[in-house]
């Protein structure tokens, strides 16, 4: 009998614990739960919201490239306030790199996108795009991460062509509630035909 007692007082030591934090981390996008924990968790619409940030932010760099415009400091801004850096790690591939293949220094990547430090860069924001749209395969979400995969297009702004790029996006929720990009892995499609 005193077995049976601490077999059921143990397996609520662990039944408990697990199901508040189950509870703490649902996704919230349904609507359902009213945690006041979970009201504070990341939703689908925060994930949209924050590629279609990025996404004018790209465009808004090339404009003012073009424009004669202070693009270095926009583009600073943009990957300060958008990448996690200063939160921690950050997993950067870039579209078009192959020697410098990861940027895991901010610097690293303000240099993809305005030209700066890595030799081979040549400034993928500066093309400059007139839009990007993002094309969601699936998004993960987790109360303070969320991941993205899918296909986002660049138009070119001179020449209206599209470019179809295959993406990966990680975010974390930082402290003041914001999502920064915490990984960001592009490619281009593969082409059976190029070897």
């Amino acid at each position: 009998m005193k077995m049976r007692i601490l077999k059921v007082a143990a397996l609520a030591l662990v039944l408990i614990p697990g199901s508040i934090l189950a509870a703490s981390c649902q996704n919230t996008s349904s609507g359902n739960n009213t945690d006041s924990n979970a009201k504070n968790c990341i939703t689908e619409k925060d994930v949209t919201n924050a590629q279609q940030t990025w996404a004018n932010a790209i465009v808004a760099i090339g404009k003012a490239f073009k424009n004669g415009g202070d693009y270095k400091a926009l583009a600073a801004d943009t990957v300060d306030k958008l990448y996690g850096y200063d939160e921690g790690t950050v997993l950067f591939k870039p579209t078009k790199a192959s020697q410098g293949q990861f940027r895991l220094k901010e610097e690293q990547a303000l240099s993809y996108f305005v030209k700066g430090i890595v030799p081979e860069d040549n400034g993928f924001a500066l093309q400059p795009w007139s839009k990007v749209r993002f094309e969601n395969a699936g998004i993960s979400i987790g109360c303070s991460d969320a991941v993205t995969m899918g296909n986002y297009y660049f138009t070119d702004a001179n020449t209206g062509k599209e470019t179809k790029v295959e993406y990966t996006f990680g975010y974390r929720k930082n402290k003041q509630g914001n999502l920064l990009i915490d990984l960001h892995h592009s490619s281009l499609p593969f082409n059976p035909t190029q070897k």
